[in-house]
């Protein structure tokens, strides 16, 4: 889904809200349910204020309020099932129309032997290769994955839809426009049908060189790379997991962009819309001699996103 669809998507949201409001409150259990967030309603100084509770990788908990001017999503996961030899999960709902495809990320940690043959016939539909990545130390180096070049013509060989992620740590908007050039460059060779996709998150295991970085440019330097790379003629996306969604980033501010969502609880917390969802880490899948991510990406079936293309 393009961003044009998106815009089209927080109006019709919005204009929901301001209709339906006490239908959303009452409504409020049943979309926890679904969506697997948890919500409750506070109520301050006289006026109602909805919350949501989720817990990051290590199980620690926490709570945010819930954005009203963020569409939120809408996926019914009752419709979700896993395979349980494979692990692989899928996702079909007739009533509206959504399915999802089967598809992994992939970098150089996957090592430099992949069947990709092997990997679409396993059921995968799309992969998303690491481009590059600009290094957390104080030099800041833009850098190609070692194993770019030969995991992207090996998927396009295979016919998988291939998408790309570049792993950010830009300090100014001069660096965000810096790493959407070098995406672009290194990209052009190649024709894509997947997002381009900004990953920007928290490096926990040291200091990095956007430590430095406000809630704010972090937020501009989301929408600095995304717009260089759509100028382009590419769609593109944001990586993010719940935590970052919650207290870093502006998420009223990103509501016309894409989101890749990582969450590996079974079903994912995130009360917000988002394209793809990163449901493990951990996944084993033929042709690779790693462990790698599994996403589902959740696409309208039979023409129904056309309604989202009006103007």
């Amino acid at each position: 889904m393009n961003r044009k669809g998106r815009i089209y998507r927080k109006r019709i949201f919005l204009l929901t809200v301001a209709s339906c409001a006490v239908f959303l409150l009452n409504a409020c259990a049943g979309q926890a349910e679904e969506t697997g967030a948890e919500l409750e309603v506070e109520v301050r100084n006289g006026t109602e204020e909805e919350k949501y509770t989720f817990q990051d990788v290590e199980g620690n908990e926490y709570e945010a309020p819930l954005l009203s001017d963020v569409p939120k999503c809408t996926y019914d996961f009752s419709k979700l099932t896993t395979d349980e030899e494979t692990g692989f999960k899928s996702f079909h709902d007739e009533e509206s129309g959504v399915t999802a495809r089967l598809g992994i990320d992939v970098s150089e940690f996957q090592g430099e032997e992949i069947d990709w043959k092997q990997v679409k016939e396993s059921g995968v539909e799309f992969v998303i290769i690491r481009l590059g990545y600009r290094a957390y130390g104080d030099t800041g180096d833009l850098v190609m994955d070692a194993m770019y070049e030969q995991n992207m013509k090996g998927a396009l060989d295979a016919g998988l839809d291939v998408g790309v992620y570049f792993f950010s740590q830009a300090i100014s908007a001069a660096e965000a426009v810096e790493e959407a050039d070098f995406v672009l460059k290194n990209l052009r060779p190649y024709d894509i049908t997947g997002p381009v996709v900004y990953d920007t998150e928290e490096i926990k295991w040291d200091t990095a060189r956007t430590d430095v970085n406000t809630d704010k440019e972090f937020t501009n330097f989301c929408k600095v790379f995304c717009d260089t790379v759509e100028q382009e003629g590419y769609d593109v996306m944001i990586y993010s997991n719940m935590k970052w969604m919650a207290f870093t980033l502006d998420m009223e501010e990103l509501a016309e962009y894409d989101f890749w969502y990582a969450d590996y609880h079974d079903i994912p917390q995130c009360p917000y819309d988002y394209e793809i969802w990163q449901y493990s880490e951990t996944g084993a899948v033929p042709g690779i001699n790693a462990n790698v991510d599994l996403n589902l990406w959740f696409q309208k079936e039979n023409g129904q996103e056309d309604m989202y293309e009006m103007e």
